[in-house]
Protein backbone atom coordinates (compact mmCIF):
# COMPACT_ATOMS: atom_id res chain seq x y z
CA UNK A 1 0.00 0.00 0.00
CA UNK A 2 1.28 3.48 -0.87
CA UNK A 3 2.57 5.42 2.12
CA UNK A 4 0.21 8.30 2.87
CA UNK A 5 2.99 10.33 4.51
CA UNK A 6 6.53 10.44 3.15
CA UNK A 7 9.37 11.21 5.58
CA UNK A 8 12.87 12.34 4.70
CA UNK A 9 15.53 13.53 7.17
CA UNK A 10 18.52 15.41 5.81
CA UNK A 11 20.91 17.76 7.60
CA UNK A 12 18.59 17.98 10.59
CA UNK A 13 15.55 18.87 8.48
CA UNK A 14 12.61 16.47 8.53
CA UNK A 15 10.50 16.83 5.39
CA UNK A 16 6.96 15.48 5.80
CA UNK A 17 5.10 15.13 2.50
CA UNK A 18 1.39 14.35 2.55
CA UNK A 19 1.00 11.72 -0.15
CA UNK A 20 -2.56 11.28 -1.37
CA UNK A 21 -2.10 13.21 -4.64
CA UNK A 22 -5.16 11.75 -6.37
CA UNK A 23 -7.25 13.19 -3.51
CA UNK A 24 -5.30 16.49 -3.37
CA UNK A 25 -3.90 15.16 -0.07
CA UNK A 26 -7.28 15.16 1.68
CA UNK A 27 -7.02 14.04 5.29
CA UNK A 28 -8.44 10.58 5.83
CA UNK A 29 -7.96 8.73 9.16
CA UNK A 30 -4.74 7.08 7.92
CA UNK A 31 -3.05 10.33 6.86
CA UNK A 32 -4.24 12.16 9.97
CA UNK A 33 -2.85 9.40 12.21
CA UNK A 34 0.43 9.36 10.30
CA UNK A 35 0.78 13.13 10.75
CA UNK A 36 0.01 12.82 14.46
CA UNK A 37 2.63 10.10 14.95
CA UNK A 38 5.30 11.79 12.81
CA UNK A 39 4.97 15.19 14.46
CA UNK A 40 4.92 13.65 17.94
CA UNK A 41 8.12 11.75 17.15
CA UNK A 42 9.77 14.81 15.59
CA UNK A 43 9.09 16.88 18.69
CA UNK A 44 11.19 14.49 20.78
CA UNK A 45 13.87 13.41 18.29
CA UNK A 46 17.15 15.31 18.81
CA UNK A 47 18.17 14.46 15.24
CA UNK A 48 15.28 16.60 13.99
CA UNK A 49 16.14 20.28 14.20
CA UNK A 50 13.37 21.65 11.96
CA UNK A 51 10.28 20.30 10.17
CA UNK A 52 9.03 21.15 6.68
CA UNK A 53 5.44 20.13 5.89
CA UNK A 54 4.25 19.96 2.29
CA UNK A 55 2.02 17.99 -0.06
CA UNK A 56 2.64 15.80 -3.10
CA UNK A 57 1.18 16.30 -6.57
CA UNK A 58 1.06 20.10 -6.69
CA UNK A 59 -1.33 20.58 -3.77
CA UNK A 60 -0.81 21.14 -0.05
CA UNK A 61 -4.01 19.69 1.44
CA UNK A 62 -7.70 20.30 0.71
CA UNK A 63 -8.70 19.46 4.27
CA UNK A 64 -10.86 16.58 5.41
CA UNK A 65 -11.87 13.82 3.02
CA UNK A 66 -15.45 14.93 2.24
CA UNK A 67 -16.16 11.71 0.31
CA UNK A 68 -15.37 9.63 3.38
CA UNK A 69 -17.52 11.96 5.49
CA UNK A 70 -20.41 11.52 3.06
CA UNK A 71 -20.11 7.75 3.31
CA UNK A 72 -20.74 8.11 7.03
CA UNK A 73 -17.65 6.29 8.28
CA UNK A 74 -17.52 6.36 12.07
CA UNK A 75 -21.08 7.57 12.52
CA UNK A 76 -21.92 4.40 14.41
CA UNK A 77 -19.75 5.72 17.25
CA UNK A 78 -21.12 7.89 20.04
CA UNK A 79 -20.59 11.65 19.97
CA UNK A 80 -18.06 11.30 22.78
CA UNK A 81 -16.09 8.64 20.91
CA UNK A 82 -16.08 10.70 17.72
CA UNK A 83 -14.90 13.76 19.66
CA UNK A 84 -12.11 11.72 21.24
CA UNK A 85 -10.89 10.37 17.88
CA UNK A 86 -10.99 13.80 16.25
CA UNK A 87 -9.19 15.48 19.15
CA UNK A 88 -6.49 12.80 18.95
CA UNK A 89 -5.92 13.43 15.22
CA UNK A 90 -5.95 17.19 15.75
CA UNK A 91 -2.87 16.91 17.98
CA UNK A 92 -0.71 17.04 14.83
CA UNK A 93 -1.41 20.80 14.70
CA UNK A 94 -0.50 21.17 18.36
CA UNK A 95 2.80 19.33 17.87
CA UNK A 96 3.68 21.51 14.87
CA UNK A 97 2.93 24.67 16.82
CA UNK A 98 4.46 23.74 20.18
CA UNK A 99 7.46 21.54 19.37
CA UNK A 100 10.69 23.25 20.49
CA UNK A 101 12.06 23.56 16.96
CA UNK A 102 11.03 25.56 13.87
CA UNK A 103 8.24 24.31 11.59
CA UNK A 104 7.64 25.51 8.04
CA UNK A 105 4.81 24.87 5.58
CA UNK A 106 5.48 24.86 1.82
CA UNK A 107 2.12 25.56 0.16
CA UNK A 108 1.27 24.85 -3.45
CA UNK A 109 -2.14 24.50 -5.12
CA UNK A 110 -5.10 23.97 -2.81
CA UNK A 111 -4.82 24.69 0.90
CA UNK A 112 -8.20 24.49 2.59
CA UNK A 113 -10.02 23.56 5.77
CA UNK A 114 -7.93 21.39 8.07
CA UNK A 115 -5.10 21.68 5.54
CA UNK A 116 -5.04 25.42 6.13
CA UNK A 117 -5.18 24.78 9.88
CA UNK A 118 -2.05 22.61 9.63
CA UNK A 119 -0.25 25.29 7.63
CA UNK A 120 -1.25 27.98 10.15
CA UNK A 121 0.04 25.79 12.98
CA UNK A 122 3.54 26.06 11.52
CA UNK A 123 5.85 28.92 12.48
CA UNK A 124 6.40 30.05 8.88
CA UNK A 125 4.58 29.58 5.57
CA UNK A 126 6.10 29.83 2.09
CA UNK A 127 3.27 29.92 -0.44
CA UNK A 128 2.87 29.86 -4.21
CA UNK A 129 1.47 33.13 -5.53
CA UNK A 130 -1.23 31.21 -7.40
CA UNK A 131 -2.19 28.90 -4.53
CA UNK A 132 -5.86 28.76 -3.56
CA UNK A 133 -6.37 29.29 0.17
CA UNK A 134 -9.68 29.13 2.00
CA UNK A 135 -11.08 28.17 5.40
CA UNK A 136 -13.79 26.19 3.52
CA UNK A 137 -15.59 24.82 6.59
CA UNK A 138 -18.75 26.96 6.43
CA UNK A 139 -19.32 25.93 2.82
CA UNK A 140 -19.60 22.26 3.86
CA UNK A 141 -21.63 22.99 6.98
CA UNK A 142 -18.81 22.49 9.48
CA UNK A 143 -17.39 24.81 12.14
CA UNK A 144 -13.68 23.96 11.86
CA UNK A 145 -11.02 21.76 13.42
CA UNK A 146 -7.24 21.25 13.71
CA UNK A 147 -6.90 24.59 15.50
CA UNK A 148 -7.58 26.88 12.56
CA UNK A 149 -9.80 29.29 14.47
CA UNK A 150 -7.12 29.65 17.16
CA UNK A 151 -4.20 30.12 14.79
CA UNK A 152 -6.03 32.47 12.43
CA UNK A 153 -7.18 34.63 15.35
CA UNK A 154 -3.63 34.77 16.71
CA UNK A 155 -2.18 35.68 13.31
CA UNK A 156 -4.77 38.16 11.98
CA UNK A 157 -7.00 39.04 14.94
CA UNK A 158 -10.60 38.19 15.74
CA UNK A 159 -12.28 40.50 13.21
CA UNK A 160 -10.38 39.12 10.22
CA UNK A 161 -10.71 35.54 11.50
CA UNK A 162 -14.50 35.99 11.64
CA UNK A 163 -14.53 37.33 8.09
CA UNK A 164 -12.46 34.46 6.69
CA UNK A 165 -14.35 31.75 8.57
CA UNK A 166 -17.90 33.06 8.14
CA UNK A 167 -17.64 34.07 4.48
CA UNK A 168 -14.92 31.60 3.40
CA UNK A 169 -13.45 33.52 0.44
CA UNK A 170 -10.84 31.88 -1.77
CA UNK A 171 -7.58 33.83 -1.56
CA UNK A 172 -4.62 33.55 -3.88
CA UNK A 173 -1.25 33.03 -2.25
CA UNK A 174 -0.37 36.61 -3.19
CA UNK A 175 -3.50 37.92 -1.48
CA UNK A 176 -2.80 35.76 1.57
CA UNK A 177 0.69 37.26 1.83
CA UNK A 178 -0.72 40.80 1.56
CA UNK A 179 -3.05 40.04 4.48
CA UNK A 180 -0.23 38.54 6.55
CA UNK A 181 -1.75 35.06 6.45
CA UNK A 182 1.43 33.55 5.00
CA UNK A 183 5.03 34.57 5.50
CA UNK A 184 5.97 34.94 1.86
CA UNK A 185 4.41 34.32 -1.56
CA UNK A 186 6.72 33.27 -4.39
CA UNK A 187 6.43 31.96 -7.93
CA UNK A 188 4.97 28.44 -7.91
CA UNK A 189 8.11 26.86 -9.36
CA UNK A 190 10.19 28.32 -6.50
CA UNK A 191 8.08 27.25 -3.53
CA UNK A 192 9.96 24.10 -2.57
CA UNK A 193 13.43 25.50 -3.23
CA UNK A 194 12.77 28.63 -1.15
CA UNK A 195 11.00 26.70 1.60
CA UNK A 196 13.81 24.15 1.81
CA UNK A 197 16.47 26.86 1.82
CA UNK A 198 14.72 28.60 4.71
CA UNK A 199 14.05 25.34 6.56
CA UNK A 200 17.63 24.11 6.18
CA UNK A 201 18.97 27.44 7.50
CA UNK A 202 16.76 27.04 10.57
CA UNK A 203 17.77 23.38 10.97
CA UNK A 204 21.38 24.57 11.02
CA UNK A 205 20.60 27.13 13.74
CA UNK A 206 20.87 27.08 17.56
CA UNK A 207 18.03 24.58 18.04
CA UNK A 208 17.64 24.79 21.81
CA UNK A 209 17.53 28.57 21.68
CA UNK A 210 15.02 28.61 18.80
CA UNK A 211 12.78 26.35 20.86
CA UNK A 212 13.01 28.77 23.79
CA UNK A 213 12.13 31.68 21.51
CA UNK A 214 8.99 29.76 20.50
CA UNK A 215 8.18 29.19 24.17
CA UNK A 216 8.51 32.92 24.91
CA UNK A 217 6.19 33.85 22.06
CA UNK A 218 3.63 31.14 22.94
CA UNK A 219 3.38 32.51 26.48
CA UNK A 220 2.84 36.02 25.12
CA UNK A 221 0.16 34.70 22.72
CA UNK A 222 -1.69 33.01 25.55
CA UNK A 223 -1.89 36.23 27.57
CA UNK A 224 0.50 35.04 30.26
CA UNK A 225 1.02 38.58 31.52
CA UNK A 226 4.09 40.79 31.46
CA UNK A 227 5.57 39.44 34.70
CA UNK A 228 5.28 35.83 33.58
CA UNK A 229 6.75 36.71 30.19
CA UNK A 230 9.67 38.47 31.89
CA UNK A 231 10.25 35.45 34.13
CA UNK A 232 10.21 33.06 31.18
CA UNK A 233 12.46 35.29 29.10
CA UNK A 234 14.97 35.56 31.93
CA UNK A 235 15.01 31.79 32.51
CA UNK A 236 15.33 30.94 28.83
CA UNK A 237 17.98 33.59 28.21
CA UNK A 238 20.16 32.29 31.05
CA UNK A 239 19.66 28.67 29.97
CA UNK A 240 20.57 29.61 26.39
CA UNK A 241 23.74 31.34 27.55
CA UNK A 242 24.99 27.97 28.82
CA UNK A 243 24.55 26.13 25.54
CA UNK A 244 27.34 24.95 23.27
CA UNK A 245 25.76 26.98 20.48
CA UNK A 246 26.04 30.25 22.41
CA UNK A 247 29.70 29.53 23.13
CA UNK A 248 30.26 28.73 19.46
CA UNK A 249 28.50 31.95 18.40
CA UNK A 250 30.67 34.00 20.74
CA UNK A 251 33.84 32.33 19.44
CA UNK A 252 32.72 32.86 15.84
CA UNK A 253 32.01 36.54 16.55
CA UNK A 254 35.49 37.01 18.01
CA UNK A 255 37.04 35.07 15.14
CA UNK A 256 35.01 36.97 12.52
CA UNK A 257 33.63 33.78 11.03
CA UNK A 258 30.26 32.14 10.56
CA UNK A 259 29.14 30.03 13.55
CA UNK A 260 28.72 26.28 13.14
CA UNK A 261 25.80 25.42 15.39
CA UNK A 262 25.37 21.86 16.67
CA UNK A 263 21.88 22.34 18.10
CA UNK A 264 23.13 21.75 21.63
Amino acid sequence: MTEVLLKELKDGLLILTMNRPTHRNALDPHLAAALRDATAAAAEDPAVRAVLLTGNGGHFCVGGDVKAMNEGKGRDLSIGERMHHLRDRMSASQYLHEMPKPTIAAIEGSCAGAGLSLALACDLRICAEDAKITTAFAKVGLSGDFGGTYFLTQILGGARARELYLTSPVLSGKEAAEKGLVTRAVAAQNVMSEAQELALSLAAGPTLTLGRIKENISLAESGGGLGACFDTEARNHILSSGTADHKEAAAAFMGKRKPNFSGT
